[in-house]
């Protein structure tokens, strides 16, 4: 299934609510929380305080994508404030099979993510255990950076290695993703998308959507 997962890290944050809000009623289908501790990557976000404040707001599939270099220390901390779903580094430096543990008993969705030089086949061993892949476009940290299309045959492989699995693995990117790139994704075998400035920076968010769900839709991976 298709899903298009706005990026907050673009939005307008005096007015989070609002701006979220508006997303869902755009027919946006999760909201994507970059959290950042200025370790792992070199910047600070989001924290667990303003996970809590939206879900205290909003219904929303909360998407979130820990850029962290401890994630086992902090993940059931999100789940507490509120994630459906929370994605961790395989760079980071808890033990993987740890932290997809102690996601997995809080009942709630996991994801890991790898870096653009991390090969794919670091997740391998993992995908009979988790929710989402997340493949990152760009070098994390930053939003506003260009897709970088020489990673779509990374997609590709992950999208080959959950097919001859016959897993109902979500393949997910972030970095870059606007109306032109979305496409290399989704032939990829991508099919969740992170969009941050293309859908925030644009004044009808529905028509901003349905553009990208658009795009993706006509350019479906074909294994």
């Amino acid at each position: 299934m298709l899903k298009i997962a706005p990026s907050i890290l673009s939005c307008d944050f005096a007015n989070l609510e609002a701006e979220v809000s508006a997303m869902q009623r755009a027919g946006a289908d999760m909201i994507h929380v970059d959290v950042m501790d200025g370790h792992f990557v070199p910047n600070l976000s989001l924290g667990l305080p303003v996970v809590a404040s939206l879900r205290r707001k909003t219904d929303a599939f909360l998407d979130v994508h820990l850029m962290i270099s401890s994630p086992l220390s902090y993940a059931e901390k999100f789940v507490e404030a509120g994630a459906d779903l929370v994605t961790f580094h395989v760079e980071s430096e808890s033990d993987i099979q740890q932290t997809i543990d102690a996601i997995r008993q809080t009942g709630k969705r996991c994801g890991l993510s790898v870096k653009p030089d991390t090969p794919a086949e670091v997740v391998f061993p993992y995908l009979e255990q988790i929710d989402l892949v997340l493949v990152m476009t760009v070098e994390p940290g930053f939003g506003g950076q260009k897709f970088r299309p020489e990673l779509c045959p990374k997609i590709r492989a992950i999208r080959q290695e959950i097919d001859r699995r016959g897993l109902s693995v979500d393949l997910e990117v972030d970095g870059g993703i606007d109306n032109q790139t979305i496409s290399q994704a989704a032939q990829a075998g991508a099919n969740v998308f992170v969009a941050g400035s293309a859908l925030f920076s644009q004044p009808d968010y529905r028509e901003a959507v349905e553009k990208l769900r658009t795009h993706a839709q006509g350019s479906s991976y074909i294994g």
